[in-house]
């Protein structure tokens, strides 16, 4: 089949090396020209080479990339992905870290791309399943803490020893809260809540 080949890197700091990626990408073998490659911060996921890549490929071409997560930050984009590439444009993915995503026709004539895909829906279920398990273990630990005592969020501010002395002051109208609030070196929501809430 005569089709074109690509590579596409995706390093996640400007420190990180992509020596590992070029070099089995280079062992498919994928030409150097035909590597595509973004060097991305980690709140950055703007990726100008994979989308000069997803505008140059065509029908039945191929597009090598080491690892499945180079697709994208999360399994929802990884799937949305792969069906850009796959189904909008025609084209093959081979995954080389996971012979199982290659949706090249095999020897036997079974489809790649259904094998791919099912192997894709499994992937996205587990990783969907633990983050489900990973929050249902953070809300546990949370109400396991709480009923030991321990507090979240910052910590209470001391009352101040001479706090009773200045409340009575402001009861007797001698002052107003702002100024028994700066005498206390607080705020005023803070000495407002502190005087309805003792």
């Amino acid at each position: 089949m005569n089709r074109n080949v690509y590579g596409y890197i995706r390093v996640s700091t400007r420190e990180q090396h992509e020596d590992r990626q070029m070099i089995a990408l280079r062992a498919f073998p994928v030409q150097k020209g035909n590597i595509f490659m973004d060097k991305l911060s980690g709140k950055d996921f703007n990726r100008p080479q994979y989308k000069r890549l997803l505008r140059r490929i065509k029908s039945k071409d191929l597009i090598v990339i080491k690892s499945i997560d180079r697709l994208g930050r999360d399994y929802e984009e990884i799937q949305h992905q792969w069906r850009v590439i796959t189904k909008e444009k025609g084209a093959d993915i081979v995954v080389l870290d996971m012979p199982l995503l290659d949706t090249r026709e095999n020897e036997k004539d079974l489809t790649g791309t259904f094998i791919a895909d099912l192997v894709l829906q499994i992937l996205s279920y587990v990783a969907q399943t633990e983050r489900e398990n990973i929050r249902q273990r953070q809300m546990e630990g949370i109400a396991a803490a709480k009923l030991k005592g321990v507090r979240f969020g910052r910590p209470r501010k001391p009352i101040p020893e001479n706090f009773e002395e200045i409340k009575e002051t402001w009861m007797s109208g001698k002052i107003n809260s702002r100024q028994a609030a700066k005498i206390l070196h607080i705020s005023q929501d803070t000495f407002l809540r502190w005087s309805h809430g003792r």
